[in-house]
This record gives C-alpha cells, structure tokens and sequence, in this order.
C-alpha cells in the first residue's frame, strides 16, 4: 500500500483560518457558487461526519438520515466550538491503517477507501482555500496535500470523467501549465486561482 495521505496539515489548516472568520462575515460569498461562508462552513460540519464515518467503516454512514442540504440556515450556532473538534476526529479516524483498507462509504457513494482517503484530502484542502478566499486571508497547502489534490482533480478532468464530475466540481478554468501546481489543482476543480469576491 502507498504510504497515507496525512489529514492532519490541511485539517489544521482549517481550524487555523476559523479563529478569523468574523460574525459578519458569514453571509460573505465564496468560490463556491451560490455558497456564502456560513453554508461552507456546514457543509464542513457535515463532511467532517460523513468521512469520519467512512474511515470508522460505521454503519451510521449507511443506516443513518442523510445530513440535511448544507446551507447558512442549518449551520450549528456552536461551530467555533465544534467543528475543531471534528476535524481532530476525522485525521485521528484516517490515522488508523484499516482505515485506508476495503471498501468506505460517505455521501450514499461506495469506494476503495484508499480512494475515499483522497476525496477528503481534496474536500478539505479546496474547502480550506475557498474559506480563505471568502474570509480575506492567507491560505497554505503543505507538498504532499497539493501533490494529492493535484492528481485527484486532473484525474477528474480527464476524458471520460464528465459523470463523475457533475455535482463536484464546474467546468475546467484554464490555467497555463507553467503555473504552480497548486493553481493548476484549482483549475481542474472549476476555482479561479485569482478568485476574490465581487
């Protein structure tokens, strides 16, 4: 087996730009279309979950009610509290080497879990970015994180793929390919690298 992607930088990542998220920023808008920064930040609520679930192999991923559509209104009043604690559970979860074996289920969607463990460094890396984004502040992306995003969103972009990017991801930005890798990853996940809010 390859060695496993570690969740614990792009998950700190995270915790680190929640200390700069203001109240009145939460109606903000993000790189993510028609997501302001209150919905991105349920929508992390609510992965954070389902993946920790995943990588447990717990039947709550599959017998459990589907968390409802991520949006402002749904987002936990407590998720300053929370949603660091979850994301400790999560790279805590993916640290256990069963957890990268057979199969994982998140989202109603079945996988290798070796293939599930790259879904959820993309999650939170590009999340991570767009919170950036729509908060006004600086992002960082260790190597390996980038290198994971990178092969799993041009991976996506191939020939073939259209099916299994619809919902993920918008179409390709075009970006030169003498550009930092990191950018290129945006690109193929359908993120301007130079997105700021209008």
């Amino acid at each position: 087996m390859p060695a496993l992607l570690d969740l614990d930088p792009p998950a700190r990542q995270i915790t680190k730009l929640l200390e700069g998220v203001a109240d009145d920023q939460l109606s903000a808008p993000t790189p993510c279309e028609q997501t302001n920064v209150a919905g991105l930040l349920d929508h992390l609520m609510g992965l954070t979950i389902a993946f920790t679930y995943a990588a447990r192999k717990s039947n709550a991923a599959v017998t459990g009610s589907p968390p409802p559509q991520a949006s402002a209104d749904n987002l936990d009043p407590d998720w300053r509290t929370r949603l660091p604690l979850r994301l400790d559970e999560l790279v805590a979860a993916w640290r256990d080497p069963a957890a990268w074996e057979g199969m994982a289920q998140a989202g109603g969607v079945t996988m290798p879990a070796e293939m599930m463990g790259s879904v959820v460094v993309d999650e939170l890396v590009l999340h991570g970015w767009d919170l950036a984004r729509g908060t006004g502040q600086e992002f960082e992306c260790d190597p390996a994180s980038i290198e994971a995003v990178f092969g799993f969103t041009s991976a996506m972009s191939e020939q073939g793929q259209e099916a299994s990017r619809e919902g993920l991801f918008r179409p390709v930005v075009e970006v030169p390919s003498d550009a930092a890798l990191f950018d290129r990853a945006l690109g193929f996940s359908g993120r301007h690298p130079a997105w700021s809010p209008r």
